[in-house]
């Protein structure tokens, strides 16, 4: 049987994942709530700074390498600085380790939610919540709510579309894993195949370079590229939400991990007490809204 050009990339995506598990020994619909037990129960089997961590004492966090603006700045995660980093060690402090026992390692963004035994305690790197990726891996509660937006550049003809079935005939691109990729394929349809690229900042330069017409990416880091990466391309929209529920970023677990209780707990209590918005506006700020593209 042959398979579309499609299916033969997301088959190819599937065999590479498997490979990546072995060496270690985004479109689903997007989840607002883990299956994690809730925040009240979770609270009392969690024993500041001594939870059974990789390291004891300490707590390993993972992330993608490059790390990105404005979840990471200037390409350190330890340095505190980006929503992720600050949401990190905000996460870490709920859990009773403070940022001299945080130690950071590098995950690849696909390696993060493949499946098989994980190195690090939570990996946080823009990783969408999804039903698909829970059967590998677990998820704490959502960080953040976040929608898809595309980029391209100024005076194209991808600037000028309103309208997702405006973008069904340009060649779009994303980085492979992404939910970025999964609403090209899943909502615009194109009718060229979409470029996949290993590393975001690799569909960055072919925009930049007009190898692609336009990018999918989130719409905290399209406000980045184009302010600072690529000054001459435009925000073009921004996606509807799918099936009504929010796409939300969580932090990625061991599946079935004795920390998911503990670690859901932490960012709830952010959540609540306010601390995950204060970051938002602190380091998001720039990301208002775009036009929606229906």
């Amino acid at each position: 049987m042959h398979l579309a050009p499609r299916a033969l990339r997301r088959a190819a995506a599937a065999a590479t994942i498997a490979l990546l598990a072995t060496a270690v020994g985004c479109a689903p619909q997007p989840e607002q709530k883990s299956s994690a037990t809730p925040a009240g129960s979770a609270a009392k089997g969690c024993a500041k700074g001594k939870l059974a961590t990789k390291t004891t004492g300490r707590l390993t966090i993972a992330t993608d390498e490059p790390a990105y603006d404005p979840w990471f700045k200037d390409d350190k995660p330890a340095n505190g600085k980006g929503f992720e980093s600050a949401v990190a060690y905000a996460v870490a402090q709920q859990l009773g380790y403070g940022k001299s026992a945080v130690l950071w390692q590098s995950v690849p963004f696909n390696k993060a939610f493949a499946p098989g035994v994980k190195t690090f305690d939570f990996d946080i790197n823009q990783v969408s919540i999804s039903a698909e990726r829970k059967r590998a891996v677990d998820f704490s509660s959502g960080y953040y709510d976040v929608r898809q937006a595309v980029i391209a550049l100024k005076g194209s003809k991808a600037a000028e579309a309103t309208s997702v079935a405006a973008l069904k005939e340009l060649k779009l691109g994303a980085q492979v894993g992404t939910t970025s990729l999964d609403y090209i394929d899943d909502v615009v349809k194109p009718s060229r195949e979409a470029a996949a690229y290993s590393k975001n900042d690799q569909a960055i330069s072919a925009l930049r370079n007009g190898q692609v017409d336009a990018i999918v990416t989130d719409l905290p880091t399209a406000f980045y590229v184009t302010s600072a990466q690529v000054t001459n391309a435009r925000i073009v929209g921004q996606f509807e939400h799918q099936g009504g529920a929010p796409e939300q970023f969580g932090l990625v677990l061991d599946k079935d991990s004795g920390l998911t209780p503990c670690v859901t707990s932490a960012v709830n209590a952010l959540r609540k007490d306010g601390t995950l918005a204060r970051l938002e506006k602190q380091w998001l700020s720039d990301a208002v809204d775009a036009p929606v593209l229906r």
